[in-house]
């Protein structure tokens, strides 16, 4: 249904038995990100928290914390969003079935900002050490706003119209910041924010921000939607929320007099509102925190907003989720866009027929996609071709830029194949890939901010793995009990068919800090060479038997653990014309390196006060 506030949502949610208050005091600090990491996983309701400690205003998480409760709150618009996805593709559609877009005026009147003079939002006004003073993970920089919605105007355009509303890293105390005046704002190179950020600088003026916290759910999704630039985040929120998003297009002082330093619109209906501007050269360290590949992402330089004031609805609830290795609560948003916008995809990069970014696996490392081998039909050449064309376009194409693996197969190969199962998509791209002929580098480029993988802050490198035509091989599933291997080798497991898992005990040889240099001596991968037809990939782990207990471990220590042009080896490695392969297994150097970030490891005695507040008797018994 179209809530107009969060209280709304969370009162439908509760009388549909779907969210359970707590009135146990509960800590901020740790403890309740601790409660919904427990929750989440058990698929539990959504949870209020009614008395925070050293802290007046209510929490509540797991909005989003399955799939089925995230249709649930946009129930009554689904489907409508859905049809605005399939009329973009295919306009045509409306005159040969109207019957079906039936619901399409009632869409397009609702997808409209509503300018309105004052709203619930500005009714107080507070500071930042008086909100929830949320930390997630131990070695956390400070307390976090892990869901916000940070709107910013282009300067050279202002207006709803060149508006973005997204969701930006938002650090409230810690590190160096000025208690109650300043704020870090931690926010990805390819962000349309950081276009505004960089119009203000070229114009020597300093970016006007608007930080909102809760309000109607929509708003949430939408600050996460990858929506094409120049589109709306808010026509976006008001199309999913049944009616028009009000904005306060101009805020006044009390006595009336128009106040210049608050002229962005703020979202009448949330629940807080940090207001403040960015000045182009004030940065300050970030972080650490916690973050969605498994890791902390660690401390560095990130803009400052200066806080001019802090706004507040009487009523307010301030929301919040957890981030971590995945699943958590932030899959079940992969999840919807997916259903939202997956069909548009072939609209966008010609012969995509799907494509799937893993969750897993920290969903930017590794992106799976089929697509068509439709390039010179009648040769008898299996050689991949168009699926380079499109494997290219998708590095090029908005977030789907960060991912560093891509394996893309050919439709054609194995129509019945559905993209989302995964160890069925290995299965058949590793019993077809040549790696003399199938590894596609892009070395020095742009990785996710967050993946300390690779060479450097924002770098490291891509590889494209394209594979098609007959089936060359049988997969292995069992080691074979008679193969010596070298002794810097101990405890191969099967991870997949196909896919070996080994410890080692060296590090590289000394020409991997070369250009060309490979990670081992011949020697050493030598008796793996037997291993070409059963098992084409051999990944290299701290933990062989954690890597191999289950798909969910593999993905993750895989593809988050290591940078294809640094990490990628092969037994019969050669280069030519600056093409690398090899002619025997491919090798995956994904174990620990000295400058990887640190995992994510709960505090024991913070574990131990959840185990007590769901023993019998405890507020979260029968929950978790």
């Amino acid at each position: 249904m179209g809530y107009r506030s969060l209280q709304e949502c969370v009162t439908d949610l509760e009388n549909h038995k779907l969210l359970v208050r707590i009135g146990t005091e509960i800590d901020p600090c740790l403890e309740a990100a601790a409660i919904q990491r427990r929750v989440y996983a058990a698929g539990g309701p959504a949870l209020l928290f009614e008395n925070v400690k050293n802290c007046r205003f209510p929490m509540v998480s797991n909005l989003f914390g399955t799939l089925d409760r995230t249709r649930f709150l946009f129930r009554d618009a689904l489907q409508a969003v859905r049809h605005l996805v399939e009329l973009k593709i295919d306009p045509g559609q409306l005159a040969r079935h109207p019957l079906r877009y039936g619901d399409l005026p009632r869409t397009l009147w609702s997808m409209r900002i509503k300018k309105i003079r004052k709203g619930p939002v500005v009714e107080c006004q507070t500071t930042l050490d008086q909100l929830p003073q949320l930390k997630s993970w131990p070695e956390d920089g400070g307390a976090f706003i892990t869901l916000p919605q940070v709107y910013s105007e282009h300067p050279d355009l202002p207006g709803f119209k060149n508006s973005n509303l997204g969701m930006y890293r938002v650090q409230i105390s810690g590190n160096d910041y000025l208690p109650n005046r300043e704020v870090g704002l931690h926010y990805q190179i390819h962000r349309s924010i950081g276009i505004h950020h960089a119009a203000a600088i070229r114009r020597g003026e300093k970016l006007r921000v608007n930080i909102f916290v809760g309000g109607p759910p929509a708003m949430a999704l939408a600050a996460v939607m990858p929506l094409p630039e120049g589109l709306s985040e808010l026509l976006f929120a008001a199309a999913l929320g049944r009616r028009a998003v009000r904005m306060i297009s101009r805020r006044q002082t009390e006595d009336g007099q128009n106040c210049p330093s608050h002229n962005l619109s703020i979202h009448a209906d949330a629940d807080f509102c940090i207001s403040g501007t960015i000045d182009a050269s004030h940065t300050k360290p970030e972080g650490p925190f916690g973050d969605h590949l498994g890791y902390y992402s660690l401390q560095h330089q990130f803009p400052v907003l200066q806080v001019d004031r802090v706004y507040h609805r009487r009523d307010a609830i301030w929301p919040f989720t957890v981030v971590g290795r995945p699943p958590q609560e932030d899959t079940s948003f992969g999840a919807i866009i997916h259903e939202i916008t997956g069909p548009i995809l072939p609209s966008v990069i010609a012969g995509v027929k799907a494509i799937h970014a893993v969750d897993a696996a920290g969903v930017h490392p590794l992106l799976l996609a089929i697509g068509s081998e439709r390039y010179v039909p009648y040769a008898a050449s299996q050689t991949p071709q168009e699926l380079l064309t499109i494997g290219n376009a998708i590095f090029g194409q908005g977030q789907l830029s960060l991912a560093k693996y891509l394996f893309i197969m050919a439709g054609e190969d194995n129509p019945a194949l559905e993209i989302h199962d995964i160890a069925a998509f290995f299965r058949h791209v590793l019993e077809r890939v040549d790696w003399r002929r199938d590894l596609h580098f892009q070395t020095r480029t742009t990785i996710d901010t967050l993946d300390y993988s690779g060479t450097g802050f924002n770098q490291g490198s891509k590889v494209l793995i394209a594979a098609r035509g007959p089936k060359r091989r049988e997969l292995g599933t069992e080691f074979p009990g008679h193969l010596v291997i070298h002794e810097c080798f101990r405890n191969p497991q099967v991870a997949l068919p196909g896919v070996l898992v080994v410890e080692c005990n060296v590090r590289r040889a000394a020409s991997a800090d070369s250009e060309t240099g490979p990670l081992f001596a011949a020697s050493v991968v030598a008796p793996f060479a037997v291993l070409t037809a059963e098992f084409p990939l051999i990944v290299l782990v701290d933990d062989s038997q954690f890597s191999a207990r289950t798909l969910e471990n593999w993905l993750w220590v895989t593809f988050t653990k290591s940078n294809p042009a640094a990490d990628i080896d092969g037994v019969g490695p050669f280069c030519h014309e600056k093409h690398w392969g090899c002619t025997g297994p491919m090798i995956i150097d994904a174990r620990t390196k000295p400058h990887h970030a640190p995992p994510l490891i709960e505090d024991p005695s913070v574990t131990r006060r959840v185990d007590q507040l769901a023993a019998r008797g405890g507020p979260l018994h029968g929950i978790i």
